[in-house]
């Protein structure tokens, strides 16, 4: 279990930082929440923050093997904690 002063949302993670993926927020619907898992966001995955474009556009993460670009809004919902923080 992951202590949680160490979990921070993916929206925070930054770029070019690898974070594990600890779950999602409670908040997240649960059609959302599916999605996500069908396309690797698993606890225990490695993420990494690819890309942080400016203006608040959406950010690039790498999990699973793949790249996916996710808004904010999303990325809020989704937990993950940084070695060595």
């Amino acid at each position: 279990m992951v202590d949680e002063s160490q979990t921070i949302n993916l929206w925070e993670l930054p770029e070019h930082t690898e974070a594990r993926l600890v779950g999602f927020a409670p908040a997240l619907a649960e059609q959302f929440r599916g999605r996500l898992q069908e396309f690797g966001f698993h606890a225990g995955e490695m993420i990494i923050c690819q890309h942080q474009p400016g203006f608040g556009a959406p950010r690039v993460y790498r999990v699973s093997n793949a790249t996916y670009s996710l808004d904010r809004e999303l990325a809020l919902q989704v937990l993950v904690s940084v070695p060595g923080r």
